[in-house]
């Protein structure tokens, strides 16, 4: 069993980026090479801006290599919860947001012609209880009423969707798509660099010195940058020194195991439709085939940081609630098994601004793929002056109580989460 992400294991490898030059002065730095990075170069530079981009590992290491590979519709928190808490005109802005971040996502694959097997095949929402199923009644008839595209599968209808028997039924939603976000990550930098951008991998920022507005002077461990503009787009991976944006994020470990080749039969015996699919608790579980016909099956198995050890025993957790839900794979070998942090803000919503001359956005809270892409291209108008361009602007932007840096507080938030889930 391999303990890298299936995505980096199976993309093509791109270049040393390594050993660059570093130094000088840039119109755009940018902090973190993943998807929000990635694509925010690309859509500075295609406008002629000389942007750089710094990262601490390589490219697509952190959170944009070790997802599901699912780009999804659809708000963290919930549409009726969201209607509550913004009122509806709101929520509905915030969710087409959603939308148009797999429309985004799409538009890349196609303009710059990246091989990352992109296929609209749709979301199911599994029902883990009856009573998330009258739950998703609700949700489904509102949304219909405002001219979304969802519908719901009945308990009796679900084995045209799911070779399981373990759900009350399910809402799909047919706008979802999955990809190999690996090849997706990698192709996006090679599209950034074919228009102009720079990355620099094992380079991180160990310090940084605002100069006046906002201009600063970055100090890599491989040379000082001064930037007009610098964005920090570091996800779940975010410390110091950027500790504003680093106490406003909890980095929960998410774990994702993935089957040997199951063949295509079996993959048609789980999932026919080949939908991305999640189920409804708060410790959900989400699995989707892959393009090699295995099963992918992740989770937050443990409310804990990914280590070794941690991944090792997270899981073997998910292998047990992979045969919970698909009991004909109970002999499947597990060939890959790794962890990564997934960004949570407090209130599950993305966060995009400018504080203190640094520009950031940060809280995809576990929808990262698509929307990290999006807002890649959102923060380039941004950085522009057209502040209409961040659809998250008048969020509040909540400190998490009692966060001084390493979380200690995350076996809390999953005992927490699993009362809840006990209770609902």
């Amino acid at each position: 069993m391999k303990f890298t992400p299936y995505w980096l294991d199976t993309a093509p490898s791109g270049p040393d980026r390594s050993r660059t030059d570093i130094g000088g002065h840039v119109d755009v730095a940018i902090v973190g090479a993943g998807l929000t990075g990635l694509s925010t170069a690309l859509h500075l530079a295609r406008k002629g801006v000389n942007v750089h981009v710094f990262e601490k590992e390589t490219v697509g290491w952190g959170a944009s290599g070790r997802n599901g590979g699912m780009a999804t519709t659809g708000l963290s928190i919930g549409f009726r919860d969201a209607i509550g808490r913004y009122g509806l005109d709101t929520a509905k802005a915030y969710l087409l947001a959603y939308h148009d971040a797999v429309d985004t996502v799409e538009k890349l694959v196609g303009d710059e012609g990246i091989d990352c097997d992109f296929a609209r095949t749709g979301k199911l929402s599994l029902a883990s209880k009856p009573a998330h199923f009258d739950g998703m009644r609700k949700t489904t008839e509102m949304l219909a009423g405002l001219g979304f595209d969802q519908r719901l599968v009945s308990r009796d209808e679900l084995r045209a969707e799911i070779g399981s028997d373990r759900f009350h039924g399910a809402a799909v939603d047919t706008k979802s798509a999955g990809l190999h976000v690996g090849k997706f990550t990698k192709g996006l930098a090679e599209a950034a660099v074919r228009a102009g951008a720079t990355i620099h991998e094992k380079a991180p920022v160990e310090q940084f010195r605002r100069l006046g507005g906002t201009k600063h002077e970055l100090v890599t461990a491989r040379g000082t940058v001064r930037a007009d503009q610098v964005l920090v787009a570091t996800s779940g991976y975010t410390g110091r020194p950027f500790r504003w944006q680093q106490v406003r994020i909890a980095p929960v470990g998410s774990f994702i195991i993935v089957t040997e080749p199951l063949g295509e039969d079996v993959c048609d015996e789980l999932l026919p439709t080949r939908r991305m699919a999640s189920t409804s608790m708060n410790l959900l579980n989400y699995f989707r085939i892959t393009p090699d016909h295995r099963l992918l099956f992740g989770g937050r198995a443990r409310f804990t940081m990914s280590n070794p050890q941690s991944d090792e025993k997270c899981g073997r957790i998910l292998q047990k609630a992979m045969t919970e839900v698909f009991p004909q794979l109970a002999k499947a070998r597990v060939d890959y098994c790794w962890g990564g942090l997934v960004d949570m803000s407090m209130d599950r919503m993305v966060h995009a601004g400018e504080r203190d001359g640094l520009f950031y956005s940060l809280g995809y809270s576990g929808h990262g793929v698509q929307m990290a892409t999006h807002m890649g291209k959102q923060m380039a108008e941004y950085l522009n002056g057209t502040t209409s361009a961040n659809p998250w602007r008048d969020l509040k932007f909540t400190r998490i109580p009692g966060h001084f840096g390493p979380p200690w507080f995350l076996p809390f938030a999953g005992a927490y989460y699993k009362f809840k889930d006990l209770l609902k």
